[in-house]
């Protein structure tokens, strides 16, 4: 009688392990500031992701995953593939700051060659590109103009416009890794310097704003 209690107990807890290992699990969004570099001491794009995690998209059927990176092309080859890997994104999203953005801006595509400014270590990349015999630019596969002109974002009050060159920094080279990787669902977004116009709040809900409105057109897509 004993042994039976010990293996119906077994049989137990291996049913309700069965039970929780089956559960599907939240699609994750993926989202990265950059950390300081030259004259941005504090760099906004990584104030408004930290701003976004506070806040939360309103909507717990995904998980929000967001993370510093370094001004460094070695971090970007490093850390950008492990954070596809390990969450295997929805969505990936790229934040960086631009001293000449007015608005936020949606960039539509990114750049294989041309990287000749040194990042925070003083390195470039080798021989100057991201991806050695890659495709000279990739575009993401969103149609930023759409997202730019959504009811979604143009309730947010805040002005967003859409590029087509990131600037062959670190931007563009984040943006073009992640794009190699997959370029559905992928998007990099340029904020202002803080307070040129927009608060941290501020940037972190026009984010929020387009991640809504991306991951609503997904949803159709998928439907």
């Amino acid at each position: 009688m004993r042994i039976d209690r010990v293996q119906n107990s077994c049989l137990a807890v291996l049913s309700t392990n069965s039970v929780v290992s089956m559960a599907p699990s939240k699609p994750t969004i993926v989202l990265t500031g950059f950390g300081p570099f030259g004259g941005y001491k504090i760099n906004s794009s990584w104030v408004a992701v930290k701003e976004l995690a506070d806040i939360g998209l309103d909507d717990d059927n995904f998980n929000l995953e967001v993370k510093e990176i370094s001004v460094e092309y070695e971090a970007i080859d490093k850390k950008v593939p492990g954070l596809w890997k390990k969450h295997k994104p929805l969505l990936m999203v790229h934040v960086g700051v631009s001293g000449f953005a007015q608005a936020i801006t949606l960039e539509q595509l990114a750049h294989n060659y041309g990287y000749n400014q040194t990042d925070i270590k003083k390195k470039c990349p080798k021989h100057n590109c991201c991806k050695r015999n890659g495709e000279e630019t990739l575009k993401s596969t969103i149609d930023m103009q759409d997202i730019a002109e959504s009811d979604r974002v143009k309730k947010s009050g805040i002005n967003v416009a859409v590029s087509q060159d990131p600037g062959r920094y670190c931007c563009d080279y984040i943006y073009y890794t992640s794009l190699s990787m997959k370029q559905a669902h992928t998007v990099f977004i340029h904020v202002p310097p803080l307070n040129r116009p927009y608060s941290g709040n501020d940037l972190a809900l026009g984010i929020k704003a387009i991640i809504t409105a991306i991951l609503e057109r997904i949803s159709v897509q998928h439907n």
